[in-house]
């Protein structure tokens, strides 16, 4: 019944969002398209470089010059000479890229629509809020330290650097800990409580967790969450939450010889059930050095599933539940036909939807990528 109700639920908002085009985009035919890209790309030559997240669909995918995950997209660009970055991913990705590019070059999200619903659940107001509890309720030489986790917007980027924290990836959330416990005695983690339930479990401090719900007025009190060592934000990945421990008992019956690997945004329970939890870059290796013949179920966005079995046909590479369970509607808003309006509009001398991140939020929001570099 649960699986059901997901499928049901999900199928309300698979859609493209093609209204904010201009008419003569929105029924462009795939190969016009195709063309009309490639003519643009030719056009603009070294002047613009398309970045592709890995839970990009293949028709963007295959424009991409670089395909990866965000932050390591975000260095790409910032290593490229390029004029215009366009980034085909979500909003926090594309102003992580502006905050590490040259100010010269123009950070492109061809649809503004591409927004990831985890990183809005950890917006500025409701985290000043909460950090004004929190720390009213600590001993006096008590200190707390906020940890951002890299899928969140520039302005939390910027308030963890200004409260002494950093960023961090879903490789490094360990030594980011490790750093923020180095310099302080408790840790705010935002936005992602999956993530950062999986680290605490890492570090051995499972029994040391709470978490803050921003929206349950009648949830933790704030002396009783410092009574805590880690506090997690209420948030989480859409897709990643709804993979489930029954989804891995499915695999195991229809594929006995399975590898399961699932990313560490995903809940506990299905960690814990799984034979691998890594980023997306893990998953990735993971797949390459399989053997041929090897059975891989995977617990991540369907768009990287599919892109690892056609880049890796020798191995059998198999979602770990249904296409709807494992689409990032976000994602999803990056049409193609996007794509082909951006770059058009290119050519003729006219930016769209360009991310820039305040002068005062980017120099902040450096600092706390700095602190993760230097872990």
């Amino acid at each position: 019944m649960e699986t059901a109700a997901f499928e049901t639920d999900l199928s309300l908002f698979k859609y493209d969002n093609l209204e904010q085009l201009p008419p003569e985009y929105r029924d462009l035919e795939a190969d016009e398209r195709t063309e009309r890209i490639e003519s643009a790309l030719a056009e603009l030559g070294d002047d613009v470089v398309i970045l592709g997240h890995n839970y990009q669909r293949e028709e963007i995918v295959e424009h991409a010059d670089f395909i990866g995950d965000s932050y390591q997209l975000s260095k790409e660009a910032a290593q490229s000479d390029a004029d215009y970055v366009i980034f085909g991913g979500v909003t926090f990705m594309a102003e992580s890229a502006d905050i590490i590019t040259d100010d010269d070059q123009s950070v492109i999200l061809p649809s503004m629509e591409a927004s990831c619903p985890m990183a809005g659940m950890a917006e500025a107001l409701q985290v000043d809020a909460a950090w004004a509890e929190l720390t009213a309720a600590l001993d006096a030489d008590e200190e707390i330290i906020p940890i951002t986790y890299m899928n969140s917007y520039a302005d939390l980027k910027a308030f963890c650097a200004e409260q002494g924290g950093l960023v961090c990836t879903s490789s490094n959330a360990h030594k980011a800990f490790e750093y923020a416990f180095e310099r302080g005695d408790k840790v705010l983690f935002l936005p992602d409580k999956h993530l950062g339930e999986n680290t605490a479990h890492r570090l051995g401090m499972a029994d040391e967790t709470v978490e803050w719900d921003p929206w349950d007025v009648d949830g933790t009190d704030a002396a009783d969450a410092v009574e805590n060592d880690i506090i997690l934000w209420e948030g989480y990945c859409q897709v990643h939450e709804r993979f489930r421990e029954h989804h891995i008992e499915s695999i195991r019956e229809d594929y006995p010889d399975a590898n399961v690997i699932v990313h560490p945004e995903c809940r506990r329970e299905v960690v814990e059930a799984a034979d691998v939890a890594g980023s997306t870059s893990t998953i990735c290796e993971s797949i390459a050095e399989a053997d041929p013949g090897d059975t891989w179920a995977i617990g991540t966005e369907i768009h990287l599933t599919h892109h690892l079995q056609r880049w890796h046909p020798e191995v059998n590479v198999v979602p770990l539940c249904g296409e709807a369970c494992m689409d990032c509607n976000a994602m999803r808003q990056i049409d193609p036909n996007y794509l082909a309006w951006v770059l058009e509009e290119l050519v003729e001398g006219r930016e769209r939807n360009v991310i820039e991140v305040a002068p005062e939020e980017k120099e902040l929001a450096q600092v706390a990528m700095d602190r993760m570099l230097e872990i």
